[in-house]
């Protein structure tokens, strides 16, 4: 089918003026990973975006090509070096008409060179300015070093290993900068709202220890109070089991009866149908070992379509070739290939959200360093 295919650019054919962001303009000073993220999703959504890179160097990310292509294509790239007066110069008149900056700095040093909040409003009040940083602002890691790992482990992301007294697997997701970035959208957004709304810009300082933190809601507010948790994920069918043909499923069984039951119609296993939730989990070691045993009986296809004829939850465990190729994922149309002058095809991944009226466009390809110098400042002079 033609929707399951990842498809040519000249296969798709979208009116950007339909885009939910169509005519957001920013200015992305943010490297590495949270910023360019964030602004590749709103680029996606139709805002136009102009990285502003320093000159020669650009983003430390250019270093490591695939990371770069991946979260950088569909923007346009200026080179400009704000340590000089006309680089500033050049940068608060891009400010002058832009209506968002996302800058990824430490902490105040923007400010020194003159390209801080206070700096810009001056140039454009219904400028939104958001920065994004390891500890925020303020308190007293703001100027500490780090990277993902470091605010995984501030902010409770690895208490498992902390409660143990034992160091473990790096997780394999950098979740502290896939939630700051995230967050940096929501506070671009929310932020814009607000300035449209009174014609007054705001700043906003996002923290990607702080995002960590937030996430793990469910978890620290249970442990602000003294209250447990509770047990849901030490369901012993909650988990990843080994199928006859070496696949791996996952079994997604939290606290619900209404799927326990019929689960263990469909491993034969009635005798277990009548167990609680806090019988289960009571159980949970023995339990585990004995549908580990069962599932293994099967392939996964086989498993799957049980499952799926019971209403069971479960899930292949994909690789990452795998995930490209599974049906769903094409269906949904989150892939889009890109081909070069020469013919070279390269893929890349959109933005998820479905908006009636829009669909996301085949994106151009991420910019060369400074690629957008004359085009930019002369539009700017327009």
């Amino acid at each position: 089918m033609d929707g399951t295919r990842p498809r040519e650019k000249q296969e798709l054919e979208t009116d950007m003026s339909t885009a939910p962001l169509a005519g957001l303009k920013i200015l992305s000073l943010a490297e590495q990973f949270p910023g360019p993220y964030a602004t590749m999703l709103l680029s996606d959504m139709g805002a136009e975006v102009t990285m502003i890179e320093r000159p020669g160097v650009g983003d430390p990310a250019r270093q490591f090509p695939p990371l770069f292509r991946a979260l950088n294509r569909g923007k346009r790239s200026v080179a400009l070096d704000l340590k000089s007066a006309d680089g500033l110069a050049q940068f608060r008149s891009l400010a002058q008409t832009a209506d968002v900056i996302v800058e990824g700095f430490r902490p105040g040093k923007l400010a020194a060179l003159g390209a801080g909040f206070e700096d810009m409003r001056s140039a454009n009040p219904r400028l939104v300015y958001v920065s994004i940083s390891g500890y925020g602002q303020d308190g007293p890691y703001r100027d500490r070093a780090g990277h993902d790992l470091s605010y995984e482990g501030v902010g409770g992301l690895l208490a498992d290993q902390a409660d143990a007294k034992q160091p473990g697997p790096v997780p394999p997701i950098p979740l502290a900068d896939v939630g700051a970035a995230l967050f940096a959208a929501i506070a671009i957004l929310s932020a814009v709202v607000s300035s449209q709304r009174t014609g007054q810009g705001r700043y906003v300082d996002v923290s990607m220890s702080d995002a960590v933190v937030s996430m793990l809601t469910a978890f620290l507010a249970p442990a602000a109070n003294g209250t447990p948790l509770g047990e849901f994920i030490a369901e012993p069918g909650y988990g990843v089991f080994t199928c006859k043909d070496g696949k791996l499923l996952t079994l997604s069984i939290a606290h619900e009866d209404w799927f326990w039951k019929p689960f263990c119609d469909v491993i034969d296993r009635a005798d277990l149908a009548p167990l609680t939730g806090r019988d289960r989990v009571a159980r949970k070691v023995a339990l585990r070992e004995e549908i580990a045993a069962i599932l293994v009986g099967k392939t996964r296809a086989e498993w799957g379509d049980l499952l799926d004829k019971a209403g069971v939850p479960w899930g292949p465990v994909n690789s990452l070739v795998e995930t490209l190729d599974d049906p769903h994922v094409r269906a949904r149309q989150l892939l889009r290939k890109i081909t070069h002058d020469g013919g070279k095809a390269e893929t890349f991944i959109v933005q998820p959200l479905k908006f009636d009226g829009f669909e996301t466009a085949t994106p151009n390809l991420p910019p060369e360093l400074g690629a957008d110098n004359d085009s930019v400042f002369s539009d700017d002079a327009n």
